[in-house]
């Protein structure tokens, strides 16, 4: 039975003027999504930036959230870390404000083994009862997580349902689901969503719906339906957009682009810095050109 389907996005964290988390714009960013068929609410991702939130930040961002949620869409808290102590206290805290799951990133720098993944996967697994999404992005972990390793986790661990792949190989992407049929596979990349679905995907946790979320609800739904003619015209609709949200390293493009949109703040934390200049320029481009600015 598929738990996860449609479009989640991976929401920004949006800061005030101090470069604090702006509670109020999370809550109004939040009945967005609602309104435009989002299925599902991701904080706390790479996109919203988790890697310079505080646990204390942290933790209240999910909470926000899954409150101003209600239960109206699906809330998915990221809380992975590359500290399975760390990983296991988020998502415990996760699953007692009232998230609907959680997404676990591989545990980035340290560089584990395959055998090190299955682990810390378990442990972080085993400490809760809600559905668990693992997240696949190696080039940002340094490890991928083989499909056998998949198995594995999925064999020890009936709360892991679904996997977020962003491991930019359709053929990755089809090992996995070749391996473990039953697990729910997300893209995460908003290029290779519709190609995903073509070998199983059942949905997407995305970047562009932060600023696109009824189009590429609508994409998904129409292929889950059957129309792949207008999945198909939506695909190539979004994808010039989807190229400017990778101009420069996630969120930095996004962020830019919902503060021209004047959806929230395009603040962000260092390491991550305002864009070049010629970059804006091509970003406000394809943001008029999509017809999302005038």
């Amino acid at each position: 039975m598929t738990v996860f389907k449609g479009s989640y996005v991976a929401l920004v964290t949006p800061f005030d003027k101090n470069n604090r988390v702006d509670a109020d714009k999370l809550k109004e960013l939040v009945e967005f999504h609602v309104k435009h068929g989002t299925s599902g609410i991701v904080p706390c991702g790479t996109t919203g930036e988790s890697a310079t939130l505080s646990h204390e930040e942290h933790s209240h961002v999910i909470e926000v959230v899954v409150k101003a949620a209600n239960k109206r869409v699906k809330v998915i808290g990221g809380t992975g870390s590359n500290s399975t102590d760390e990983a296991i206290s988020l998502s415990k805290f996760a699953e007692k404000a009232g998230a609907d799951g959680i997404l676990l990133v591989s545990p980035y720098y340290n560089k584990p083994t395959q055998k090190g993944l299955y682990l810390h996967f378990k442990e972080v697994a085993d400490s809760v009862k809600i559905p668990v999404i693992l997240y696949n992005i190696a080039s940002r972990t340094a490890v991928n997580i083989e499909p056998q390793t998949f198995v594995r986790i999925a064999s020890a661990c009936r709360n892991v349902i679904a996997v977020k792949e962003a491991s930019g190989s359709l053929d990755q992407m089809s090992q996995v689901h070749a391996a473990c049929p039953g697990m729910d596979m997300l893209s995460g990349d908003d290029s290779l969503t519709l190609p995903l679905l073509s070998v199983g995907g059942t949905g997407v946790i995305s970047v562009v719906a932060n600023i696109a979320p009824k189009d590429v609800a609508d994409m998904i739904s129409a292929y889950l339906k059957g129309d792949v003619k207008k999945a198909q015209e939506l695909h190539y609709k979004l994808l010039p957009l989807v190229k400017a949200m990778f101009i420069e390293t996630n969120p930095i493009p996004v962020k830019t682009a919902m503060e021209m949109m004047g959806m929230c703040s395009g603040a962000l934390r260092l390491p991550m810095c305002e864009m070049e200049p010629a970059n804006k320029t091509k970003l406000e481009k394809a943001l008029k050109d999509y017809g999302l600015l005038k």
